[in-house]
């Protein structure tokens, strides 16, 4: 499930470790797109993080506050139901924090810690501040990387989700 491995560089000669070091830039920076792109409502870059059929599975993290949502197919649907439920009514940042990244080829294995703050734009009082582990699976697409399956487990969240999420949860 999560990449904990004891070490975080497999190769050992100059161009190895070149190639090694891009691979691992780029498979984060997908995880850095996806949070930026809700962050600034840009759908490009956040569709950018994406394969064509990719999953999004926010249930585990919904249940923690009692919140039902469906799993998520698809790039476009992804990046639709994320900006479509929050544009215009929450404001959000996201920190990206302790990657750690296992590359098998042209697949790929992330694991991050995610702090993810949204605010209700109408009144910052409401919020739901949630710390979250993330498991997400990638595959190489040239030379940058898209995430093909994404899992988002809550580790501990303050305020309140339900006024943020809506109705869903």
């Amino acid at each position: 499930m999560y990449v904990t491995d004891h070490h975080a560089l497999a190769a050992t000669d100059t161009a190895g470790l070149l190639a090694e070091l891009r691979d691992r830039t780029e498979v984060i920076d997908a995880l850095y797109r996806f949070g930026l792109g809700q962050d600034l409502q840009d759908r490009d870059l956040l569709a950018s993080a994406f394969a064509d059929a990719a999953e999004l599975d926010f249930r585990p993290a919904a249940s923690r506050w009692g919140g039902e949502v469906p799993l998520m197919t698809g790039r476009d649907s992804i990046t639709d139901t994320i900006l479509d439920g929050f544009r215009g009514r929450v404001d959000t940042t996201h920190v990206v924090t302790n990657p750690r990244v296992r590359l098998d080829g042209d697949r790929a294995r992330l694991t991050a810690v995610v702090e993810a703050q949204h605010l209700l734009t109408a009144d910052h009082t409401t919020f739901a501040l949630l710390k979250n582990l993330y498991d997400v699976d990638l595959s190489r697409a040239g030379r940058r990387w898209l995430v093909t399956s994404m899992r988002i487990e809550n580790v501990w969240y303050t305020g309140e989700p339900k006024a943020i999420f809506g109705a869903q949860v």
